[in-house]
């Protein structure tokens, strides 16, 4: 599956892409460093997807599915523990004795909002929406992702406006950064 389409099928190849990276994460022995460019990479793809979501997926839940609010409050919610996740591996290196331990919470973590998104809150969305509003949302997402920051912000606003005022110029911030560094 590659990236196109509409907004589910654009954040479910999103998903796999991330449940790629985790195995391919777990292949490599304790200690390893290219365990800290995996990481680096997911870091990456994690906060990209999170803002397009925040900033696309999240609003149209709030305005078409039943409970929506609720629903996206919930997946801020975790966004915010996975976004923390990923600031304190930040700070760790594969042979640091927290590592395999945050990266143990942040699978956990991100595999049950994907599962959660990928059976609950996706089937709804489609059930209440229309197919082109559906694909409106997909090219939102492939845009926002673009411009979206590669690092973790935790302390940034993740709800409309703020959020998609703020995104664009940490994004190309963490670009810079991402440049220098040789990172991702």
């Amino acid at each position: 599956m590659g990236h196109g389409g509409n907004v589910i099928q654009e954040l479910t190849t999103d998903h796999r892409e991330v449940d790629t990276l985790f195995a391919e994460f777990e292949k490599l022995p304790a200690g390893d460093q290219q365990r800290r460019e995996v990481v680096d990479r997911l870091t990456i793809e994690l906060v990209r997807h999170s803002v397009a979501e925040e900033e696309h997926l999240y609003p149209a839940v709030r305005r078409y599915v039943d409970d929506g609010d609720d629903m996206a409050d919930k997946e801020i919610e975790e966004h915010g523990e996975i976004e923390r996740l990923l600031k304190e591996l930040e700070g760790c290196s594969p042979d640091d004795s927290r590592f395999d331990t945050l990266m143990a919470r942040l699978k956990s973590s991100v595999t049950a909002h994907m599962k959660d998104e990928e059976e609950q809150l996706f089937p709804l969305l489609v059930e209440a929406s229309s197919a082109a509003l559906l694909a409106e949302l997909g090219e939102n997402v492939r845009r926002a992702k673009e411009t979206a920051p590669t690092r973790p912000h935790p302390s940034v606003p993740s709800t409309p406006p703020a959020n998609k005022l703020i995104a664009p110029g940490l994004g190309m911030v963490d670009r810079v950064r991402d440049m220098l560094t040789g990172r991702g």
